[in-house]
């Protein structure tokens, strides 16, 4: 059996236990300390996995015109898989302490690679903790060299700017924005220069994908919280720079919804030219 959105603590300690090969990526991370994601896993983290750092590992290096999480390379990337230890058709899990929030994004890469079986770890770390399942400290051993290769695409390709300039006038698709309620009405942040949102976004902070126990609400009330937003057109995924909005990406594929497309540049990339329309408030 593979999974390819959500696998559940106990499934994931059974394949563990089993010797079931499997890539687990702890992509545990901090916006406003990057290095503390690599502290804690340092610290204590699911056995045998292994740290995905979302500045090195999952992105490009910003220029100050792409955001600051630049989608990296296809061969990069799937180039750091293989020193990882991943081999064509290996399960992949990736796990957090933050809701999912940055392991989503490893989830959408591997797709984006072509890599079917790729889950996140429902309820993270924590989950894994209240479970009563061990961590373990320090590096685990040197993963053998892997054989992946990226095949064509699983998820839809990537919506550049220039898309989604033309959008706000031709209204196809529906840019949905995954950063907090704040940050979309306009509330001054440290992380963005210019606040607000792209004019027509509406906002579905990635946290509402959760229930109360942070683990991912069921497959009909995620489909019945996006169908109001969507009605019906086609997801353009957005946030900050382009990370919790994989987020809403994996929502909709837990939910059954037609697969939107990621903003990869997003916020922090819109603002970047000032020539670009910024909207404030709630709609």
């Amino acid at each position: 059996m593979t999974y390819e959105t959500l696998i559940g603590v106990d499934a994931l300690r059974d394949l563990l236990g089993s010797g079931t090969p499997v890539l687990v990526l702890d992509c545990s991370f901090d916006l406003a300390d990057p290095d503390a994601g690599r502290a804690a896993y340092a610290e204590g983290h699911i056995p045998g996995a292994r740290y995905a750092h979302l500045d090195h590992d999952f992105a490009a290096p910003p220029d100050g015109r792409n955001g600051r999480h630049p989608l990296p390379a296809r061969v990069a990337l799937a180039a750091w898989l293989r020193t990882q230890g991943l081999r064509n058709g290996r399960q992949v899990v990736a796990y957090d302490a933050s809701g999912g929030a940055w392991a989503a994004r490893a989830w959408w890469l591997l797709r984006w690679l072509g890599h079917a079986p790729v889950a996140v770890l429902d309820g993270g770390r924590q989950a894994w903790v209240e479970a009563g399942l061990p961590l373990e400290a320090g590096p685990p051993p040197p993963a053998a060299p892997g054989d992946f290769e990226p095949g064509p695409a699983l998820v839809p390709a990537p919506v550049t700017a220039a898309e989604v300039v033309a959008n706000i006038d031709g209204g196809a698709g529906q840019v949905l924005d995954a950063r907090d309620p704040a940050r979309f009405a306009g509330a001054p942040n440290p992380l963005d220069p210019v606040a607000g949102h792209i004019p027509g976004a509406r906002n579905r902070f990635f946290r509402d994908n959760l229930g109360p126990d942070g683990r991912f609400r069921a497959a009909d009330a995620l489909a019945a919280a996006f169908a109001p937003l969507l009605q019906g057109r086609p997801a353009i995924l957005q946030c900050g720079s382009g990370v919790t909005a994989c987020h809403n990406a994996l929502a909709m594929a837990i939910a059954g919804l037609p697969a939107g497309r990621l903003y990869p540049g997003s916020w922090s990339e819109w603002i970047a030219d000032p020539a670009r329309p910024v909207a404030t408030g709630d709609d």
